[in-house]
């Protein structure tokens, strides 16, 4: 799912495959398997073929205790669909008990079974006791939603012996999956679901906005129809309070459908049950809107079509990929003409967002034209306004992209002391909106001004602990990215924009439940977003180097590379649209960018805070 920004764009997935020990076969050539010898760990080899699939062997004849414990460990990083090699290994009453898909646990290495007897030795019929343990790494839960974890991890697996064969067999079992980091990146992929936007109002005519609900599903185990199960059930929790799905509740697939593919022209037909066969076209064509941008990273070529069929097999509705752009749009759905910063003189520049050798110029308009200097800016969504903080950080100006244009006075004042305490650079939403922090430290803020003017709005923040030193709003209007700070350490929090009007009265804002994305930096410099689901984070880990990656709004790491390695990083800029180029203010090299498959390229030498629209 992850773009390469050496490389912008979508990446398929690079798949593993292993032969491990007496359990994971490899189903192309595998002419012989060992039945016996010591136990060890293998580590995976990379898998060339995205096709070929991993089984597991089952449990041979008076397999001892301890290959029964890790050939049921091995079998759950099989693509086994239902898990039935796994269940072979468990003792009739436990496959009744035992729900795999209640969770994954990600531990950082495989996990480590240890003997602790149950009985007074394995030779016993009294049972014989296993324990798991690792460091967590990541919870996946039954909604296939992803988080970070850094507990400890610790279960056991208890073993009997079948009264007729005499067999060892699991009989008692942690529910869920477990398997180490490895085995998770060679069995799952991310794949956007897609919903839209409950608390965001687009123009008259305008397309809906979605919003990215990112989710793992097992990659070999047919994706495609996971994930439509997946998003007929709805958003994951978190995201849920601010989006809405356009399928009727209770929608499922069709009972008998067993799996979902395109066809030789990349067209998709789902088939729905009865709770579907009633809704309109309008409503119909959104529900196909959602499944289309759905689908679009699980098929290297994409989907071009989506038929939804009534539970009669009649035809529902038809939807084009083409249509479906004009019935949904990713963020704003619109691609930046400009990329901006502020040059020499401290006035806000532009240069075009494509590769270009054209010189940055300054911007129509008071903040381009005028005398007031700037030291940080933000350019609306739709190109035609820009706000801009003054040098010293204390005040914020708003002015429109029209040459001639006049400043007015500034919209916000701050009363921090020092510049580092006084406002953050601004950031505008999908409605127009513009959101600052004031960092003042005797009255930090999270403040919004509607369309960028009037008295400001108060962002309450519940549970945010710390002072927001950076700010940026997804273009969906739903999510926004915070930088942080507590105690002398920075961490990059995504949290969810929730809006309560009510007629005649100022909307009450306020940011919930803001998780960590990139909890293994401890420190968060700059940010920005870089996807629909993705941002580009610059910080450093304990005692470590700065560094440059890729994350997610789940706090997972995309497949691909990080950008190219560039030192004094001191802020970044990426555009929702991944085909654009980085661009990045270095301090020995000022403003530089980074388009896909080159390196990075210097623009101005004396140039700061670069910025995309947003």
């Amino acid at each position: 799912m992850g773009a390469d920004r050496e490389g912008s764009g979508r990446r398929r997935p690079v798949r593993l495959a292993a032969y491990v020990g007496c359990g994971a076969l490899l189903l192309a050539g595998c002419a012989s398997m060992p039945d016996s010898g010591d136990l060890r760990d293998v580590e995976s080899t990379p898998r060339q073929d995205s096709q070929v699939r991993v089984f597991a062997m089952p449990p041979r004849e008076n397999a001892s205790s301890a290959e029964i414990v890790q050939g049921f460990l091995e079998a759950l990083t099989s693509d086994d669909p239902q898990y039935e090699t796994a269940r072979k290994y468990l003792t009739a009453s436990a496959r009744k008990t035992w729900d795999p898909d209640a969770s994954t646990t990600v531990l950082a290495d495989a996990p480590d079974p240890e003997p602790a007897h149950a009985g007074t030795g394995e030779d016993t019929d009294e049972g014989f006791l296993y324990r798991l343990s690792g460091g967590k790494v990541a919870t996946v839960d039954a909604q296939h939603a992803y988080a970070p974890d850094d507990g400890s991890y610790n279960r056991t697996v208890h073993l009997t012996r079948l009264k007729n064969s005499k067999q060892w067999r699991i009989d008692g079992l942690p529910q869920g999956v477990v398997m180490g980091k490895s085995d998770f990146q060679r069995n799952y992929v991310s794949v956007n679901k897609y919903y839209y936007a409950s608390n965001v109002t687009s123009g008259t005519g305008a397309p809906l906005g979605t919003v990215a609900d990112p989710v793992y599903v097992r990659e070999q185990v047919d994706p495609m129809t996971q994930i439509v199960r997946a998003l007929l059930k709805g958003p994951t929790r978190w995201l849920d309070p601010v989006v809405t799905s356009s399928f009727p509740s209770g929608t499922e697939l069709k009972k008998g459908v067993e799996s979902l593919s395109p066809d030789d022209r990349n067209r998709v037909t789902v088939p729905l049950n009865r709770k579907a066969d009633h809704v309109g076209r309008s409503q119909c064509t959104k529900m196909a809107a959602q499944l289309l941008f759905t689908f679009q990273d699980l098929t290297p070529t994409g989907v071009v079509e989506v038929e939804l069929q009534k539970s009669d097999g009649s035809q529902l509705c038809v939807v084009t990929d083409v249509q479906a752009k004009s019935i949904a749009s990713h963020g704003t759905g619109q691609r930046p003409e400009y990329q901006y910063f502020i040059d020499d003189r401290q006035r806000l520049v532009r240069m075009p967002s494509a590769n270009s050798d054209k010189k940055p110029e300054s911007v129509p308009g008071a903040l381009g034209e005028g005398d007031k200097k700037l030291r940080s800016a933000a350019v609306s969504r739709d190109e035609s306004s820009a706000a801009g903080v003054s040098a010293d950080g204390s005040s914020l100006y708003v002015g429109s992209l029209v040459s001639g244009g006049s400043l007015g006075e500034a919209v916000l004042h701050s009363q921090g002391k020092t510049a580092d305490d006084r406002l953050t650079t601004p950031s505008w939403d999908a409605q127009g909106d513009l959101w600052v922090a004031d960092r003042d430290l005797k009255n930090p803020r999270l403040l919004l001004l509607q369309k960028g003017a009037g008295e400001p709005l108060v962002v309450q923040t519940p549970n945010l602990d710390g002072r927001v030193e950076a700010v940026r709003v997804a273009a969906d209007g739903v999510r926004i990215a915070l930088i942080v700070e507590k105690d002398g350490e920075s961490s990059l929090q995504i949290g969810r924009i929730v809006r309560d009007s009510q007629a005649g009265e100022r909307p009450a804002v306020s940011i919930i439940e803001p998780r960590s994305v990139a909890p293994q930096l401890e420190e968060v410099t700059a940010m920005s977003w870089a996807g629909d689901n993705r941002l580009v984070v610059v910080g450093s880990e304990k005692g470590g180097v700065q560094q440059m990656r890729y994350v997610q709004v789940d706090g997972s790491t995309p497949v691909g590379t990080a950008p190219s390695a560039l030192t004094g990083v001191k802020e970044i800029a990426a555009s929702e649209d991944e085909r654009l180029p980085l661009v990045a203010h270095s301090l020995e090299d000022g403003i530089v960018r980074l388009s896909s498959g080159e390196q990075w390229q210097k623009v101005d030498k004396d140039g700061t805070a670069p910025v995309y629209p947003g």
